[in-house]
């Protein structure tokens, strides 16, 4: 009989470490939590068709994303109040990533200053909210170069946050100065001028190019139009992503949503990733054999976090490439450019929808 994966007891250890409503805040869905039901059971639907007579002898994950190098395709996705699972919040998150060769989402909502990420050598990129008040996204922006910030994710399906039903105390309540928020400019802000930016369009990926001289990454979509819509205003890369069941309820599945983008993006320069319910090595294959170059894992990371700090999150992003690792020798592919769509069926219709042709 085998061993129970370390990152199947995670959540569990976690809980009994975290106060319920920080468990609750990093767990929880929008609304009736159908997406963040459905993100993994979407995944495991997927069936293989796997190569033999294939010599798997020696197996490459190495890759890069966005020029920078990796040792496998395992990123880490970017997620505030870090410092309520470890004191040393997004530190200890960029120590445990750069331990394992991999590059770090980081929250413009973090409770660690750029400056202070930037010092610590790994490889990060900047998530932002674009805000009604766009002197406070421009300033956030100007800290983040000089931080050392490699790439800006912008998310975009975020015009209002998605409904949460909180019963009982709420994270908020519990959060302490210097949790989060560490790198809003100073000035007197009124909740109208932090609330998220409503009115967005496409200009806005040019916009914050320009402004910062980095790479652009739109964050939060799920369809093909979209994804092409971002490659031609200049997006250097899309993560298909629902916010991991955060927003609208019922969004489907990025495991579903992952083919079309990457097909609306065939033939461009415009790199493709994927985040939401990845938990295995399996996972991993599926999404890189249907076009993702990284996948992104968020609530894992903070479980890890939670439960053994920096030296945590490297098991976590070593274990799932040894994952991924054994998973390619099976398939008959040594490295992950060798994974190509066919390799890859639905296997239950009514979970995942007719694939598009």
């Amino acid at each position: 009989m085998g061993r129970m994966r370390w990152i199947d007891t995670l959540e569990a250890a976690a809980a009994e470490k975290l106060p319920e409503a920080v468990h609750r805040y990093y767990r929880q869905g929008s609304a009736g939590g159908t997406s963040v039901g459905e993100a993994t059971a979407a995944w495991a639907s997927y069936r293989f068709r796997p190569r033999v007579l294939r010599d798997v002898s020696t197996i490459d994950m190495s890759t890069t994303v966005l020029g920078t190098p990796v040792n496998a395709p395992v990123l880490v996705a970017p997620s505030t109040m870090q410092r309520m699972a470890d004191p040393d919040g997004e530190i200890a998150m960029a120590t445990g990533v750069g331990a394992a060769g991999s590059v770090l989402g980081v929250s413009s909502n973090a409770g660690t200053s750029f400056a202070d990420l930037g010092e610590t050598g790994v490889p990060w990129w900047l998530q932002i909210y674009v805000v009604r008040n766009r002197t406070i996204t421009e300033r956030m922006l100007d800290a983040a170069v000089p931080g050392g910030a490699r790439a800006i994710v912008l998310t975009v399906d975020t015009p209002v946050v998605g409904r949460k039903e909180d019963d009982g105390q709420t994270v908020w309540e519990l959060a302490q100065p210097g949790q989060w928020l560490k790198n809003l400019p100073e000035g007197e802000w009124s909740d109208d001028d932090l609330d998220k930016a409503d009115d967005l369009s496409p200009d806005v990926i040019g916009w914050i190019a320009d402004r910062t001289g980095l790479p652009v990454v739109v964050k939060g979509v799920l369809r093909g139009d979209d994804a092409k819509r971002c490659a031609d205003a200049g997006a250097a890369a899309v993560i298909v992503s629902n916010h991991g069941g955060r927003q609208l309820d019922g969004s489907i599945a990025t495991a579903q949503a992952l083919p079309e983008v990457a097909e609306a993006l065939a033939g461009t320069s415009t790199e493709v990733y994927v985040d939401g319910g990845i938990r295995r090595g399996e996972h991993i294959l599926a999404a890189l054999a249907l076009g993702a170059r990284a996948v992104f894992v968020g609530r894992p990371a903070l479980w890890a976090l939670t439960v053994g700090g920096s030296t945590g999150v490297t098991r976590l992003l070593t274990d799932l490439g040894d994952e991924l690792s054994h998973t390619l020798r099976l398939s008959g592919c040594a490295r992950p450019g060798d994974l190509t769509p066919d390799l890859v069926i639905p296997g239950e219709p009514g979970l995942l929808g007719a694939r598009r042709s």
